[in-house]
């Protein structure tokens, strides 16, 4: 449970790192990028652990999978809350489809 935690954490971390700079269009680029460098890092202070401590718990794949559902969950709900954008229905079916790659992957 700690490594899907700590990839929550990490996830947030990252989401704003790529995408929380779109609402600061009118930013300098070079702003922007020193920005998301740093929030990065506080993401690097979060995934490294959850990989260090979930491995063996689970092999690479299964974290590489754990870490992809956690970011889409993630990124769902940045894009609404914070990008103000809509979810759309071939949203929700593409992760129903997600859910039987997942189920691929641990069994």
């Amino acid at each position: 449970m700690e490594t899907v935690i700590l990839l929550t954490i990490s996830n947030i971390f990252m989401t704003f790192a790529w995408y929380g700079h779109l609402k600061f269009k009118n930013s300098p680029l070079w702003i922007v990028i020193i920005v998301s460098w740093l929030i990065a890092f506080l993401e690097y202070c979060f995934q490294v652990p959850a990989n260090r401590l979930g491995h063996g718990k689970f092999n690479a794949a299964q974290l590489k999978t754990i870490q992809e559902v956690i970011t889409l969950i993630v990124f769902s709900v940045f894009s609404i809350l914070y990008l103000h954008e809509e979810f759309k229905w071939n949203y929700a079916v593409a992760f129903l489809m997600m859910i039987g790659a997942v189920y691929f992957i641990f069994k």
